[in-house]
């Protein structure tokens, strides 16, 4: 059974024993999302409207900060995020995230939550929100997009997620110049990357990991 974890910075996460794996850093949830998709992608990224593609919806926790820092920063942002396994509502409702994002977070972490699935939706002000019940492997993103938030599990724990295909898929579907970020930093990740048609490169990564990718499409 699925299980809720305090991390170092107070943020929760979810650990799922089957996989012995937690859906964030346990050196920090919050600011594991901060660093790698706020700092080095959403900052990178100076496309307005900017079109976000998530792979992995899983707490909500990267849409809620981009919501967050879009209304901050009067920002247009159309956000589609894809999610085999959605977690269940029930241990969505113990999470604490909406206490990191100010005195909005609550209502828009509901409204994120709450927002039906397979339709684009207006969250709040400028940002709008896609949630795709599916596999990563059958999808193609429907417009050209700005910046990829890959978040799947690790390639040791859902290969098939981090493969030449996959990526091939998503270089397709970005603009020139677009920005793919992720906590990983593996050779194979990296080769993968490169061979699709992106300049990669390693910055530091988030309390907890030395290095992260942030790769641009050439």
């Amino acid at each position: 059974m699925n299980q809720i974890v305090i991390t170092s910075d107070g943020s929760h996460t979810i650990y799922v024993p089957e996989m012995n794996e937690h859906y964030h850093s346990i050196h920090g949830a919050v600011q594991e999302s901060e660093h790698i998709f706020i700092k080095a992608g959403y900052d990178n990224c100076n496309a307005e409207p900017l079109y976000i593609f998530e792979a992995g919806f899983g707490t909500g926790l990267n849409a809620l900060i981009t919501a967050v820092k879009a209304v901050k920063d009067n920002r247009k942002v159309f956000y589609t995020s894809i999610e085999k396994y959605p977690v269940a509502p029930d241990l969505i409702k113990l999470l604490n995230h909406y206490e990191f994002a100010g005195p909005d977070g609550k209502r828009i972490f509901e409204l994120i939550q709450s927002s039906p699935w397979e339709q684009m939706n207006c969250i709040c002000n400028k940002f709008n929100l896609k949630k795709i019940n599916g596999d990563l492997a059958d999808y193609i993103p429907a417009y050209p997009v700005d910046l990829v938030y890959f978040d799947a599990f690790g390639p040791d724990k859902q290969p098939a997620m981090w493969t030449w295909e996959i990526f091939e898929r998503l270089s397709a579907a970005m603009r020139s110049g677009g920005i793919l970020v992720t906590y990983s930093s593996k050779g194979e990740v990296k080769r993968n990357l490169r061979s699709v048609g992106f300049d990669v490169k390693l910055i530091p990564g988030p309390p907890g990991k030395r290095e992260m990718i942030i790769a641009k499409k050439i």
